[in-house]
């Protein structure tokens, strides 16, 4: 057995997961996720905000710590959409190496490709399904980006579409709630993007639709009517098509304030989750046109289980 660690810094969050390696699985020691925006306004300015790079900080100290204390014995640490677009990303990665090495001594964050996301993403969130269930789709819906993975027991096909719900939140959604105008040109930038992913990734022949990170594990829990987040009743449950689009529409349409006064609600997802539910709204109709898919299954595990399994060996 060896203790490993995960560290996901994406646009909207940083996720920490340290986990036993057994007989090539998991086992949850420790799993935690905090909202910071490190891709505020990279979408508009190119470059990382001051504010948004000491609130990374903060979180990356305190994730170290916890490192220490678990004997954690091998950590790796991606940076996906905010840090590959950002001109400064330099000071972001000077900052996770002074940060990380002091547990870690050489460790810094590695900025993936849009390929290598799509991957981790696809093994983190099958690893524990039956692949009589397969081909999978799954869908990785972040701040910056969503990744599209097509495969059975590995991938086939994946796409890196440049569009998540923060980044379409800051270009077309400014009002609140969002007029419908705003959702209007929001579904068309994400059908334009969608169009391009899906003539890349083949869907036709995918069984299961796997939905996996914040937006789609927050919509699993209204749509179990919860109030409060509960991960293990979320992960591996089945949303039907009409329910998540009624889920959809309805977050679609709120303030930001209904929605953050939703009870399984994370705080600092609520002025971009509406944005998340456009894109969802827009895959639901495509996977349905395209492949028949009718029920969205999330899960828990995505990105960080496939980082952390990436060093299990």
């Amino acid at each position: 057995m060896r203790r490993v660690a995960a560290i996901d810094c994406g646009t909207n969050s940083i996720r920490l997961l340290i986990a036993d390696v057994v007989d090539g699985r998991l086992r949850d020691v420790h799993r935690e996720m905090r909202i910071v925006r490190l891709g505020q306004g990279v979408d508009a300015t190119g470059e990382f905000l001051p504010e948004a790079l000491e609130r990374t900080r903060a979180a990356l100290a305190d994730y170290t710590a916890l490192l220490g204390n678990h004997d954690v014995e091998r950590v790796r640490m991606v940076a996906t959409s905010a840090a590959r677009d950002a001109a400064n990303r330099d000071v972001f990665f000077a900052m996770t190496a002074e940060v990380l090495g002091a547990v870690a001594p050489g460790a810094v964050a590695e900025v993936i490709t849009g390929a290598e996301e799509a991957e981790l993403s696809f093994h983190g969130a099958v690893n524990e399904f039956d692949y009589t269930a397969g081909p999978f789709v799954v869908v990785d819906l972040g701040g910056g980006s969503t990744e599209i993975v097509v495969g059975h027991d590995r991938v086939a096909a994946s796409f890196s579409a440049d569009i998540g719900c923060v980044r379409l939140t800051e270009r077309c959604l400014h009002s609140d709630p969002p007029t419908r105008a705003e959702v209007a040109d929001a579904r068309g930038v994400v059908r334009e993007r969608l169009a391009a992913a899906l003539g890349a990734v083949p869907v036709q022949d995918a069984q299961t639709w796997v939905g996996v990170a914040g937006t789609m594990t927050t919509l699993a829990a209204l749509a179990q009517d919860m109030t409060t987040y509960d991960a293990g009743a979320i992960h591996l449950s089945r949303v039907g098509r009409d329910t998540l689009i009624a889920v959809c529409d309805r977050l679609i349409g709120m303030t930001r304030a209904q929605r953050a006064a939703l009870g399984p609600m994370h705080a600092g997802r609520a002025d971009v989750i509406g944005a998340g539910a456009i894109i969802v709204e827009e895959l639901a109709d495509a996977l349905r046109v395209r492949a028949g898919i009718e029920e969205l299954v999330v899960s828990e595990h995505d990105i960080l289980d496939g980082i952390a399994l990436s060093i299990a060996g």
